[in-house]
């Protein structure tokens, strides 16, 4: 393969250089466990306070609202469960959406099995929750909501402001994973009244095995790990220095760069999906038109398969990936395009292209132009498609 075009960053990013090099320092030179009372452990505490200074002040949070986890997934985790437990004696009703990562959902269906109940709300055609239901699904005994802030798969920006409003005037606390919008997109948590928010390093161009949790002063949720006595109690483990550190610095290249990087990618972005609209018939963007990441591009092309398109991109040096979930096994195509209306089988043919700043004109154009040669072959061995041109030729 002499060639790599990698559009799969909501997955994973590549770490920085500027971001690898204020990590290495912590494993060879100042590697004192920050918990400790030796001048030796100074630098390793004094570089998580920074960083976590400096993530709080990227969603306008007090340095002591953020929590370091182990990434997205266990900040969701956090989020549910320890406020399913603390907040047990007021009500055991917890909301969510229809479209939620598996983080959030798994982890629903797991406190349903123990005597919680889950409402999920409906999103409509373009990805975005429906505020009057979500409203109308409030009740006495409702302790959370819990909505991302923009989908993973099709890119949507759901309305946090509002959703947080409604949360609010209900006294409901209000948890968002914000693990693919955080340093993307802005979001201020006191503007959003969200009470707690996940995020990951890995997204951002940060190191894996690194997330925060934002809890909202006053919210009295309980603690997830149990251990020693490291981020104020509340989540046991010696602290990840290096992961720390580096997503402190990817958080702060990425507001540094964030109004820029949101006008050049999206306008990349924009670029991307005329010419494979434009190019490839029969062909539809999931998600909202505009209203989405400014990295994401989702699409789903009639009568193909989805898994066998992204091989034929990776033969080509493309990464890109499907929402449906055959590569893991099941033949179930994307909940997330089953919730905004897709039948399965044009959910089934579906391509995930996520952009990054380094993403240039001659990526995206060599990417259309092979991805126009894969659909159409694959196209000619399909039944579905050969019966559907008989049939409009008749």
């Amino acid at each position: 393969m002499n060639r790599l075009i990698y559009l799969d960053n909501a997955a994973t990013t590549q770490v920085y250089p500027q971001v690898l090099d204020a990590m290495l320092p912590f494993f060879t030179e100042h590697y004192g466990n920050p918990s400790a009372i030796y001048s030796f452990a100074n630098e390793a505490k004094k570089a998580v306070d920074q960083s976590r200074s400096t993530i709080a002040d990227l969603i306008g949070a007090n340095t002591d609202e953020i929590y370091f986890t182990g990434g997205g997934s266990e900040s969701d985790n956090w989020a549910l469960v320890a406020t399913a437990e603390a907040y047990e004696s007021k009500g055991k009703h917890i909301i969510t959406s229809k479209i939620e990562h598996h983080a959030i959902l798994h982890t629903c269906e797991y406190l349903e099995k123990r005597g919680y109940e889950i409402t999920y709300i409906d999103v409509d055609e373009k990805g975005t929750i429906k505020l009057d239901e979500l409203e109308a699904a409030i009740r006495p005994d409702t302790i959370l909501i819990s909505v991302m802030a923009a989908n993973n798969e099709i890119g949507t920006i759901q309305p946090l402001k509002e959703i947080g409003a409604i949360a609010k005037a209900h006294g409901v606390l209000f948890h968002t994973d914000a693990v693919q919008a955080f340093a993307h997109i802005p979001i201020n948590v006191d503007e959003m009244n969200i009470d707690m928010l996940s995020a990951s390093g890995h997204k951002i161009h940060g190191p894996k095995g690194i997330g925060i949790m934002y809890i909202r002063k006053g919210v009295k949720i309980r603690s997830f790990i149990h251990g020693g006595a490291q981020e104020r109690r509340r989540r046991a483990g010696t602290h990840n220095v290096p992961g720390i550190v580096g997503m402190g610095k990817a958080a702060e290249l990425a507001k540094a760069n964030m109004d820029n990087n949101i006008k050049n990618v999206s306008e990349l972005r924009d670029y991307l999906i005329k010419r494979v609209l434009d190019e490839i018939p029969y062909t539809r963007l999931n998600g909202h038109e505009t209203n989405r990441l400014p990295n994401n591009a989702n699409f789903c092309f009639r009568f193909i398969e989805g898994e066998s398109m992204l091989i034929l991109l990776d033969q080509n040096g493309i990464c890109g990936s499907s929402g449906s979930a055959c590569t893991s096994g099941s033949l179930d195509p994307s909940h997330v395009l089953l919730a905004i209306g897709l039948p399965h089988e044009i959910a089934h043919g579906s391509l995930r292209l996520t952009l990054s700043e380094q993403t240039t004109k001659e990526d995206i154009d060599y990417t259309v132009d092979k991805l126009k040669g894969i659909i159409e072959r694959l196209r000619s061995m399909s039944p579905l498609y050969e019966d559907f041109v008989k049939n409009h030729k008749e």
